[in-house]
């Protein structure tokens, strides 16, 4: 392998804790040529295609990212914007009065009910309602639980 000598670097002694002589350190380096240039470009990096591949489709995955981003933002502005203008002239619901939600119907606030899997039980099970699961209210059906139609 050929060198090329590069101009010798001069390093003060006293950076060292020397006396306050110079010092002089000759540097060298491989001569490049064609065929050391590309084993040397190739040797501890990521080949340059596919340094352009990962670029790209950072670039893509970044932009799909950002639309998603941008237009779920717009979406829910323009639906709060909506439900504030219903909001606004809107009835209350009659069915729970405006409150959105009412009693269970099915355990009528007990939070369990009596079940059993055998169409002629034999042994009745209080079990957690599936209706309310156990918090004694439900949504209201026909506001969906808003409070307003």
């Amino acid at each position: 392998m050929e060198f090329i000598a590069d101009d010798n670097i001069k390093l003060m002694s006293g950076d060292l804790g020397i006396n306050r002589e110079t010092l002089e350190i000759p540097f060298s380096r491989p001569f490049p040529n064609k065929a050391t240039a590309n084993i040397e470009e190739m040797v501890g990096r990521i080949p340059r295609p596919l340094r352009i591949i990962g670029a790209g489709a950072a670039v893509c995955l970044g932009g799909i990212f950002t639309l998603s981003l941008v237009s779920s933002v717009t979406i829910r502005t323009l639906q709060a914007a909506a439900e504030a203008k219903r909001k606004k002239v809107a009835l209350p619901c009659t069915v729970c009065k405006g409150r959105g939600y009412y009693i269970c119907k099915l355990c009528k606030g007990d939070s369990t009910i009596e079940w059993s899997p055998l169409y002629d039980p034999i042994v009745i099970n209080p079990c957690v309602c599936p209706t309310c699961e156990g918090n004694r209210v439900q949504r209201c059906l026909n506001c969906i639980g808003k409070g307003y139609v």
